[in-house]
This record gives structure tokens, C-alpha cells and sequence, in this order.
């Protein structure tokens, strides 16, 4: 649950719905995307019921990321950062991954981010948006308890 938060949270963060509308000059990763639960790489009584992530521009280099998580027993979370896009470290809130994010968009349809928590690196993440801009790829990369690298894909679905 811990790799799919913080694959959901730092792809930008987001508070506000108006903020999510798309420009023709707008990333494509900009809007509210959700994953769909049951590709999840985990048994299906372990998925959670939701999981959505929202990607705003924030104006000056920097995207709000917002994510949101219902749980299988219904218990909610919400994640909250604003990061420039320059691969700075800037803070998370609500996140049980991570404190800290950083981000790239090497290309308007890819935003890598690295999440750590108390300066300990906790995941990366890579996000792609499809050529018809309706569906995103998030690869996720983190280490197991035994210190080996772990690689998990999630599919998400534009809102909006």
C-alpha cells in the first residue's frame, strides 16, 4: 500500500479541481487520472477500493500533486505537494511513503519522481501518458526488505 501511495502522490500534487483544466499548451499528465485496481500486482483483498492522483500546474516551474486513497477496509488518505519541476526536493504532506519529492519532465508526456522519507530514498517513479492522452503508465522502483530492487506497473485512466 506504502509503493502504491507514493506512486500515486508525487506525480505532481494538486488541491484545487479548477486548477486541473487542460490548455493546448498544458502537459498531458495535467488532470486527474485513476488507477485501475484490479491490475494491481497485490491479491485482490488487498487492493484498495480507489486510488486517484491529480496533477496541476502550479504556475513558476512547479506542479501541485494530489492523491487520494481509499483502502480495502475503507480507510482513506490524502497526499499533498507542490515540487518544481527541476528536480529540487520539496515537501509532502500526508503521504505514509514519503516527506520529501523531487521531479522531472524530461518530455511533456514524462514526469519522473523520487520520493524519500527522513532522507531515507523510498521509491522512484516514472509516469508516461499514452499518445491519445486517455491513459497513464506509472513504473514504479523500490527496494524489498532483502535490499533488492523491486519494479511494480500501474495503470491508470484520465477523469478529467
Amino acid at each position: 500500500m506504502k509503493a502504491l501511495f507514493a506512486a500515486l502522490l508525487i506525480a505532481g500534487v494538486m488541491h484545487n479541481a479548477p486548477a486541473l483544466a487542460r490548455t493546448s499548451s498544458a502537459s498531458p499528465l495535467i488532470g486527474r487520472w485513476t488507477v485501475d485496481v484490479s491490475r494491481l500486482p497485490m491479491p485482490p483483498e488487498a487492493r484498495p477500493k480507489s486510488a486517484t492522483i491529480a496533477f496541476a500546474d502550479a504556475g513558476e516551474g512547479k506542479w501541485t500533486t494530489h492523491v487520494d486513497i481509499v483502502d480495502a477496509g475503507g480507510g482513506e488518505s490524502h497526499a499533498v505537494g507542490t515540487t518544481a519541476l527541476d528536480g529540487t526536493a520539496a515537501p509532502v504532506q500526508g503521504s505514509p511513503e514519503a516527506d520529501t519529492v523531487a521531479l522531472k519532465s524530461p518530455a511533456p508526456n514524462v514526469l519522473v519522481m523520487a520520493l524519500a522519507r527522513e532522507g531515507v530514498p523510498a521509491s522512484t517513479r516514472v509516469y508516461a501518458v499514452a499518445a491519445d492522452g486517455k491513459s497513464l503508465v506509472e513504473t514504479a522502483v523500490y527496494f524489498g526488505d532483502n535490499g533488492l530492487p523491486i519494479m511494480r506497473t500501474h495503470y491508470f485512466t484520465r477523469v478529467r
